[in-house]
């Protein structure tokens, strides 16, 4: 499956109705950005299950805002609607990889309890 393209128009939609989004915020200027592109979209290739999905964040300010994105390119990892990683950097095809394969091995029952505990924690300090 080829990349798409999020914008404020598709962002939520594509969040909410696929399991397994990852997102590349990158920028034409940006060398780190151009050269990561081909190893995001092999991985894309290899990876039918999962919707990846490109940010311009000079045309999506907004999304790229929403996110606290500071520099590019960052990567970020969804699940279920959650998000499970998001660092800038362009990862070699090894380590994206193998960050797919943890992503798809996490229990996202016991994420999600994870994340309630730390809620209610935060709600009772």
């Amino acid at each position: 499956m080829a990349t798409i393209e999020l914008t404020e128009e598709n962002f939520n939609s594509t969040i909410e109705n696929n399991p397994f989004v990852i997102i590349d915020f990158w920028a034409e200027w940006c060398g780190p950005c151009r050269n990561f592109a081909p190893v995001f979209e092999a991985a894309s290739e290899n990876n039918p299950d999962i919707v990846f999905a490109k940010v311009n964040t000079e045309e999506q300010q907004g999304i790229a805002a929403a996110f606290s994105i500071r520099s590019i390119p960052t990567l970020m990892v969804f699940r279920e609607q959650i998000v499970l990683y998001g660092q800038p950097g362009a990862l070699p095809a090894g380590q994206l990889d193998q960050l797919i394969e943890q992503a798809k091995a996490l229990d996202m029952d016991k994420v999600r309890a994870e994340i309630a505990t730390q809620q209610s924690d935060g709600a009772t300090s």
